[in-house]
């Protein structure tokens, strides 16, 4: 059942970055995934008036 609703969620999610055009273009970049993977974990949250957007991400380098 949970995992059920979860499905539906992250797909609505997932429309609703679809239907702001997200995946028209290929993220180059850290934050173009991450405004991507909000939008899907926000869910219906998206037609509530949120927008979750990530403007700057920093990934950590590996060790030398």
């Amino acid at each position: 059942m949970f995992s059920t609703l979860l499905l539906i969620w992250l797909a609505i999610g997932l429309l609703a970055a679809g239907q702001r055009h997200y995946f028209e273009t290929s993220p180059t970049n850290c934050a173009g995934w991450g405004t991507i993977a909000v939008t899907a974990i926000a869910g219906p949250l998206n037609y509530m008036g949120v927008n979750p957007k990530v403007d700057d991400c920093t990934l950590p380098q590996p060790s030398q």
